[in-house]
């Protein structure tokens, strides 16, 4: 790219290249000082994969709590027999390999993206120009830049040609920074236009973007409260189980000739309290979520964030990238003075620069090129401001901030320079057109310009973004615009994206240091403009604080920090590798209109999930009270295993995967565990005294055996879990009853095959016993919806929750 004469010769224009007075040799490293350097550790080593490992992975989804328990009573029910009482096994391998394999496809899937996104670098070595990976960059490299490229170490300019450099990624400033001779460049920038060599002086980790990185590199799950609240409801289970189990142990002692008879009565009480479909259910409720937003470019990292997302009630957003796309348009040409002719004028400029910055995009997608030849240019930078071009047909023409041109203008220009502070103060780009009369000659402005034309430019909203923010507005969710641009510019342009309170942005440097304070001013305003690393932060943990659920989406090293500390991070796709490292959500295709499908498939899991919550709650208390009772009463436990599996799996476990994967839009509500538990206390409590009753009835009944005694309680509680299923199945409308009758046809069935009823060991008792067992059924359903009104009236907290229906 540079030679020793340090010069890039364009056709018809003699640019001088600006070279640094540094002692760095443009041969760059000899193999021999790169060898030392490897030697030493001052390498350019990318730092570790943020997603967790494959062994992490599976401890964390099989070292649990809940499989311990059922793996405890699988390897009783394993060496007493008969392998039939052993099907509950089967949900606890089926939920471990869900989340392992969810977790890996997550996984794959971002060091995929990781690796797709990874740059190459230029480095000059030994005179000649070599590409290498990233990690190959050593300390006192010389690393060669042009426009797109990343600038991949922290370094000291070393030469340059009107280098300018995009580092939004870092600041959230969006507009280009001028590098010369001598200046200091960050990894994690871009280069926006002309070229430059720079020696690289900090590498791997201290480099700045690394080291914001490893500020938030350690692991983290989102907040659930699903699954906070289901945790606490084995932890809950738990200490029932010990008291309840030894109670069970001595009665089955007690009631049976056999210890394996008790053992298995044991294991049955036991495994019904705990609610192991529901782990499952809510594993497997996330993972169909997290499939479906698959389909539609959202990467979902860590499966609660679906939930975490629907619950948000302030979204924090850097403006770069998400409501913008990054690029700037024209939005206006005000001619000045009668002239004309200034669309070639325009279309003319930016054709004649071989590296245009952002400006000149936008004027060339505006303007077409005339096809005038250029005698002379001046590029852009950022200490003169202007830039311009004398062409073959005698006319030199000027472009750039009217403070760098006015002083040198003719006429007007007072006028004029009302008319750009006017614009300005609303936040627009304002550049001045100007001709000169005289062939440009040097770094000088020429005198006696002439204005022409005031060029009004706008940062570019993406089309989805207007849409996408008034979805918020509806639903409650509260915007935050965090920018590193003045705080002017970034008012403006969320007010043209429709976000409340733009009119009024605040600078991120004058919040306050108290924390109440910040908090208010924070709570007040919706754009903040000059916002760094250290600021976004500062907001994330003020708004966390009071309380609120948080979401930040970002795209650069700057959003890293605010991004691990909210509730849940979205990240662009094509954002920095840092970014989606600490994420919980990618937006693959940079789409912010996905986020509001997140948010309806996140609300369709919580709802659903809480009502198959009340389903497995509800069988977890009556199990408890039954064990309770059987265990006070000395009576041999009225089912097995199998029982239970099958009464389970029709009145629970399979309706449940249709409750949990049905449309639901209702919104998120706090207080799960709450709810389920006024529903479960009295449905339960009420299950348990029917099934008891049943039971006791036949067991004291003359001629009845115990097989007998035992199919009726099973009876009596697939009846009681069909009604209860009705009713929680009711948002599906007629598929409800549909779903209940199926289930009861399915029972009818087993009854009904001699081989199936064998398998259960079902035994149909007499027909005295089956209508006293319908009558306690039925007095079970009218006291069971008085019951449920009035746990809810003493148990609900009427200024927070929503009644249970």
């Amino acid at each position: 790219m540079f030679d020793a004469a340090a010069r890039k010769e364009v056709p018809g224009v003699t640019t001088p290249l600006v070279a640094a007075p540094a002692p760095a040799r443009l041969e760059g490293l000899s193999a021999g000082e790169v060898e030392e350097r490897v030697a030493a550790g001052l390498v350019n080593s990318a730092p570790d994969s943020h997603t967790r490992s494959l062994g992490d992975i599976v401890r964390a989804n099989v070292l649990t709590p809940f499989n311990a328990v059922l793996g405890v009573l699988l390897g009783v029910i394993l060496v007493v027999g008969p392998i039939h009482d052993a099907l509950f096994g089967v949900v606890l391998v089926a939920n471990s390999l869900t989340g392992i394999v969810q977790e890996m496809r997550a996984k794959r899937t971002l060091d995929r993206l990781s690796l797709l996104n990874a740059p190459v670098a230029r480095v000059i070595r030994d005179g000649a120009t070599v590409e290498i990976p990233v990690e190959g960059v050593v300390r006192d490299d010389l690393v060669e830049i042009g426009p797109g490229d990343q600038v991949v170490a922290d370094g000291v300019v070393v030469a340059e040609d009107e280098l300018e450099l995009n580092e939004a990624l870092l600041t959230g400033e969006s507009d280009p920074v001028s590098k010369g001779a001598g200046d200091t460049v960050l990894s994690g920038t871009f280069v926006a236009a002309g070229t430059g060599v720079y020696r690289a002086t900090a590498v791997g980790s201290e480099a700045y973007a690394t080291s914001l990185t490893e500020q938030a590199r350690v692991f983290s799950l989102a907040h659930s409260e699903l699954r906070a609240g289901v945790n606490r409801i084995i932890r809950g289970v738990g200490w029932l189980m010990a008291p309840t189990a030894a109670l069970l142990v001595y009665s089955q002692l007690s009631a049976h000739d056999g210890v394996k008879e008790a053992l298995r009565g044991t294991v049955a009480g036991v495994v019904a309290m705990v609610p192991e479909g529901l782990v499952l259910l809510t594993t497997v409720a996330f993972a169909v979520g997290v499939v479906r937003l698959g389909r539609v470019k959202l990467l979902v990292q860590e499966l609660a964030a679906i939930e975490t997302l629907a619950r948000v009630d302030v979204l924090c957003v850097d403006k770069t990238g998400t409501i913008t796309n990054g690029e700037i348009s024209v939005r206006e040409v005000r001619p000045l003075a009668g002239a004309g002719g200034l669309d070639d004028v325009l279309g003319a400029l930016a054709a004649a620069d071989p590296s245009p910055n952002t400006t000149l995009r936008a004027l060339a997608t505006r303007f077409a090129a005339p096809g005038w030849d250029v005698t002379h240019r001046a590029a852009f930078s950022a200490r003169q401001r202007w830039s311009g071009a004398t062409f073959s047909n005698g006319q030199t023409w000027l472009l750039g901030a009217p403070e760098a041109i006015l002083p040198n203008a003719r006429a007007d220009a007072d006028a004029i320079a009302e008319t750009v502070e006017e614009l300005a103060g609303g936040g627009s780009r304002v550049l001045l057109l100007a001709r000169a009369s005289a062939p440009l000659t040097d770094g000088a402005v020429p005198s006696a310009l002439v204005p022409a034309a005031i060029v009004v430019l706008e940062d570019t909203i993406r089309d989805d973004a207007p849409a996408t923010i008034a979805y918020f507005r509806e639903q409650g969710v509260e915007l935050k615009i965090l920018s590193g641009d003045h705080p002017r510019t970034a008012g403006s342009i969320a007010a043209r994206a429709g976000v409340e309170g733009a009119a009024t942005p605040v600078d991120a440097r004058t919040l306050p240091e108290d924390d109440a304070a910040l908090l208010r001013a924070v709570e007040s305003a919706s754009v903040f403009g000059r916002v760094g690393p250290a600021e976004k932060r500062r907001v994330i943990r003020a708004l966390k604080g009071a309380g609120h659920v948080v979401a930040m989406a970002g795209d650069g090293v700057n959003d890293v920090l605010a991004l691990k500390d909210a509730d849940i991070g979205i990240a662009m796709g094509s954002g920095t590798s840092a970014a989606r490292g600490v994420s919980q959500m990618v937006l693959l295709d940079d789409s912010f209109a996905t986020l509001p499908a997140a948010v309806a498939e996140g609300r369709k899991v919580i709802n659903n999930i809480e009502r198959v919550a009340n389903l497995f709650l509800t069988k977890t208390v009556y199990s408890t009270l039954l064990a309770l009772a059987i265990g006070v009463a000395s009576l041999p436990f009225p089912f097995l295993p199998r029982h239970l599996t099958l009464i389970g799996a029709l009145t629970i476990g399979i309706p449940a995967f249709f409750i949990a994967l049905a449309p639901n839009r209702d919104r998120a509500h706090p207080g799960f565990v709450s709810r389920v538990l006024r529903f479960a206390l009295p449905v339960g409590f009420l299950a348990a005294a029917a099934t008891f009753a049943a039971y006791y009835f036949a067991q004291t009944e003359a001629g009845v055996a115990l097989p007998e005694a035992k199919t009726t309680a099973t009876l009596v509680l697939v009846a009681v879990g069909l009604s209860i299923l009705t009713r929680l199945a009711r948002p599906l409308a007629q598929y409800g009853w549909v779903l209940t009758c199926a289930m009861g046809a399915a029972f009818a069935a087993v009854l009904a095959v001699p081989a199936a009823r064998d398998f259960f060991d079902l035994r149909l008792p007499p027909a005295i016993v089956i209508l006293a067992a319908l009558g306690i059924v039925w007095m079970w359903h009218l006291a069971m919806v008085p019951a449920m009104h009035v746990v809810d009236r003493l148990l609900r907290d009427e200024t927070r929750e929503p009644p249970v229906t």
